[in-house]
């Protein structure tokens, strides 16, 4: 795909909030991405004629627990298997990085489940469910 370039970097403030609102997830503070961002572990960036239109990261302890987050691509770019190509570049650094015994795991959103499949994501037991909260 000559037209887009997967850059391995951090998204930048004003980059992660569009990319987040243009993909149609949850919108998030700048006061906050801005303290997330550093503490990322890896990311990347998809580039399009200049500008930013998908990202993905992976957050935790670098050790014992990763969180693949923020896989965003905007609608405009879907359908082009960018996706696909965010995720190959986060599952190969996963594939190096994390050591036998971590967990790695993610929340999808409605309807992607296969996509994270081909990667070795499984949905929990029932009887242990993944259980999260958001502070308001």
């Amino acid at each position: 795909m000559p037209e887009y370039e997967v850059a391995v970097r951090n998204p930048t403030v004003a980059e992660y909030c569009a990319l987040r609102a243009g993909a149609g997830l949850s919108p998030r503070s700048e006061e906050i991405v801005r303290v997330a961002l550093p503490n990322t572990l890896f990311a990347v960036v998809v580039e399009h004629q200049g500008s930013a239109v998908g990202m993905g990261r992976v957050v935790g302890d670098g050790g014992t627990v990763f969180q693949v987050a923020d896989i965003a691509v905007l609608p405009e770019h879907q359908g082009r298997g960018l996706g696909k190509q965010i995720l190959d570049t986060i599952d190969a650094w996963l594939r190096r990085t994390a050591r036998p015994g971590a967990f790695v795991n993610l929340f999808a959103d409605h309807g992607v489940a296969p996509l994270y499949a081909r990667y070795g994501f499984q949905a929990r037991n029932p009887d242990e469910p993944g259980m999260c909260y958001v502070v308001e």
